[in-house]
């Protein structure tokens, strides 16, 4: 195809300098088939501009147009039917693949060519290529402009973080809400994606906010959409639904694959990673990654844009405020199930085990997990209680949950897992005065929980100084009662001194206020 200044350069050429298409022909190295194309064509508009004046403006325009060819009715002798049935099979194969969780494994245009080329088809991946841009074009969608009331709308998600925690590479899970009308943004730092931390983050906005948004819009999160009830209905899960209910707002679900549905907190996730942790990513835990967290947010949070009619979004949230639904108590995050006790007298909770006493072995116990806590009960009664452990396949044993056991199998003591997880200084203990006597270590564990481990440190401390091979359980027993005998002498002593003063004070009020009557009734007599 010519371009617009050979057209140019022909009908010039022809008419201005008389000369021949054989001539042009020789001068630009252009088909004569060509070159007498175009000399006919500008004569013949050129004659139709003179003599008419209708659609003058058309025979302009066609005159100066740059040159074209009609491939309307072009056949495509590569990209045949067969080859677009095949690109199309392909590209709906990766939607499948897409919405059944496996979107790495899509194939690329260039993995589509390669299967093309290995079935035989004689195809270029540029041509490919231009097929599948132009298939994707065509299912390009407008988007409407919305605008939102106050205290009308706020929008959840999940993102993740990669930080360094106590010198390890961890990743965290990242709570994500934005407000629709102001972009006031909350975030918190979670181990996972479990219900108890989707609650947790609710109500940490909630009490941070001190009101509740009239809607929040959720995607098909696990923990948000119990399943689907055909394409546009979902059913929510009931720990939502009970959220939902208790704090009085509605919730809504975006269509599948829909992200820019919530497209307020979708670029929050990213804006706050790029700018809290883009700076920092080092922390000693993660609850000072989360203080850092809300230190940054604050600062966001505080900063005006024009968008916004040079108002920050803290400014814009509290506009909102007047209008949220009431806020309410913190409700009760816990996630909460029933289990029953092993062999072992351990629980299992996310793959790790959790210790209770060895009287339960085979019953079931209520369990309560929260985001750092889990609770145990039985019969209504708290029963145990540990620190929520995020590692794998961990077994969290308390000793003291043993007592029985180890009173009838003491010599499975040495070498058990309670002994590995007890306290540092009752291993200590242990294996400096109980070795060949782990019975005896039973009773001494039994005596702290009557006493005091700070008591039973001092009196092991006393004896050493007497003996330091003398220290038995017995003796431990001996020193503690004589000590508290000593605290309850004392306390009485001190009691009956503060009596004994305190009736002498009262003694001499008395006397005083005899008095001061005496020289009443004197002076009344005198008058």
């Amino acid at each position: 195809m010519i371009t617009l200044v050979q057209k140019q350069e022909i009908i010039l050429s022809h008419f201005r300098e008389g000369k021949s298409q054989w001539q042009i022909h020789r001068d630009t190295g252009i088909a004569r088939k060509t070159i007498r194309k175009y000399i006919t064509e500008y004569e013949k508009k050129k004659h139709d501009l003179l003599n008419t004046d209708d659609h003058s403006n058309e025979i302009i325009a066609d005159i100066v147009s740059p040159p074209k060819y009609n491939s309307s009715n072009r056949t495509k002798r590569k990209l045949t039917k067969d080859i677009i049935e095949r690109i199309d099979f392909f590209l709906k194969e990766n939607e499948i693949k897409k919405a059944t969780g496996r979107s790495k494994q899509q194939k690329k245009k260039i993995d589509i060519h390669e299967c093309l080329v290995e079935e035989g088809y004689d195809i270029s991946y540029s041509t490919v290529n231009r097929y599948i841009r132009s298939k994707r074009e065509e299912g390009k969608e407008a988007y409407i402009r919305q605008e939102y009331q106050l205290g009308e709308i706020c929008e959840f998600d999940w993102g993740y973080i990669k930080l360094t925690i106590n010198g390890q590479p961890k990743t965290f899970q990242m709570a994500v809400f934005t407000t629709a009308k102001g972009n006031y943004r909350y975030a918190n730092l979670y181990h996972n994606q479990k219900m108890e931390n989707f609650l947790d983050a609710h109500v940490k906005f909630f009490n941070q906010i001190e009101g509740i948004y009239a809607t929040i819009v959720y995607d098909n999160m696990k923990v948000a959409v119990k399943k689907f009830i055909n394409k546009s209905e979902k059913e929510p899960t009931d720990d939502l639904l009970k959220l939902s209910l208790y704090y009085g707002f509605k919730y809504r679900f975006c269509n599948t694959r829909k992200g820019n549905e919530k497209g307020h907190v979708e670029r929050s996730v990213e804006y706050i990673r790029r700018k809290v942790y883009g700076k920092k990513d080092n922390f000693r835990d993660l609850e000072e990654a989360n203080s850092y967290l809300a230190m940054e947010l604050e600062k966001l949070n505080s900063k005006k844009s024009k968008h916004n009619g040079n108002k920050s979004p803290k400014e814009l949230l509290n506009e909102e405020k007047p209008h949220l639904l009431k806020s309410l108590p913190s409700y009760d995050i816990a996630r909460t199930c029933e289990l029953r006790v092993n062999k072992y007298s351990v629980i299992s909770i996310d793959e790790n085990k959790y210790s209770v006493p060895d009287f339960l072995v085979g019953r079931f116990v209520f369990v309560k997990i929260y985001p750092e806590k889990i609770f145990i009960y039985h019969n209504n009664t708290l029963v145990s209680e540990h620190q929520r452990n995020y590692r794998n396949h961990t077994w969290n044993i308390k000793i003291e949950h043993y007592i029985n056991t180890i009173k009838k199998k003491p010599g499975a003591l040495h070498s058990s897992t309670a002994l590995q997880q007890m306290n540092p200084t009752l291993q200590t203990i242990y294996h400096k005065y109980y070795t060949e006597n782990p019975k005896d270590f039973v009773e001494l564990l039994e005596l702290i929980s009557q006493k005091s481990l700070e008591k039973i440190l001092s009196a092991i401390k006393e004896l050493e100084n007497l003996s330091p091979t003398g220290v038995n359980t017995e003796k431990i027993k001996m020193l503690c009662n004589r000590n508290d005998d000593i605290f309850t002498i004392k306390n009485d002593e001190r009691t009956t001194e503060i009596e004994e003063k305190s009736k002498l004070i009262l003694s001499e009020y008395g006397n005083l206020v005899k008095n001061s009557c005496v020289a009443f009734h004197e002076e009344a007599k005198i008058i």
